[in-house]
């Protein structure tokens, strides 16, 4: 048990000592692990028909699977705009449960104007950063990846990198961009070998190993200072109050 003092700490005035920790490694030698597959959400970009980022994702989805994973793959189509449309919309609430039940997500896009697209974006913004004093997404893993029409670029990655972030998950360090994504697809819309693939298998496996690295001890990696000074009731009503304002 972590102990705590309500003496001031001397070289920390501005501290309140009975919410400071020091961060104790024995919190991560022996977890109580979950004997559950790991649970990858995976989500794209583009409502073609012949969508080169829900290829690539039902790509990812394979791989995920034959390294253990259970995968879901949410379909945008139908999915309003934010703010467009109550929170209760059918779409939202799916979109949301999912976000709820993973325990990491793959985010692909296509690059559009030097961007993610509007689709993916609108995605990622109807994912709340707070659910009341949830946050559904921090500490969970993600992988980012993007497929091009042109040369190979990192635009709309970068990009998601910045959001993954903001929603406080931890991006793995590895990525995969697919130049000339309508080549890398045969007929059968299955991705044909090359180094791209062998990329996203690399992204994939070390997707899954952090994945089971991190998801039992992730209360812990984000448990913050700041917010063990506000208690749940506390945090809730910040939160609620700031979406009414």
């Amino acid at each position: 048990m972590t102990k705590t003092s309500t003496k001031p700490l001397p070289d920390l005035p501005a501290a309140a000592p009975e919410h400071f920790r020091v961060p104790d490694p024995e919190r991560f030698a022996n977890p109580v692990r979950s004997n559950h597959p790991p649970r990858i959400l995976l989500l794209y970009g583009s409502l073609r028909e012949r969508s080169f980022s829900r290829l690539l994702v039902e790509e990812a989805a394979r791989l995920l699977q034959a390294m253990g994973a259970e995968t879901k793959i949410f379909n945008p189509s139908g999915l309003p705009l934010p703010d467009d449309a109550p929170d209760s919309h059918p779409k939202v609430q799916e979109l949301r449960n999912l976000a709820q039940w993973s325990e990491g997500m793959v985010w692909c896009s296509p690059e559009r104007h030097g961007a993610m697209t509007g689709i993916m974006k609108a995605q990622i913004d109807w994912i709340p950063l707070s659910a009341g004093a949830v946050r559904p997404t921090q500490g969970k893993t993600l992988a980012v990846m993007q497929v091009c029409g042109g040369s190979q670029s990192f635009n709309a990655v970068n990009q998601m990198r910045v959001l993954g972030r903001w929603m406080r998950m931890l991006t793995i360090p590895n990525q995969s961009s697919v130049a000339k994504a309508f080549q890398e697809f045969g007929a059968d819309d299955r991705m044909k070998p090359s180094s791209y693939y062998d990329r996203v298998v690399d992204v994939m496996e070390e997707l899954v190993k952090f994945t089971w690295l991190t998801r039992d001890v992730s209360p812990y990696l984000v448990d913050r200072y700041s917010e063990r000074k506000e208690t749940a009731e506390e945090l809730s009503k910040r939160v609620n109050l700031t979406k009414a304002t």
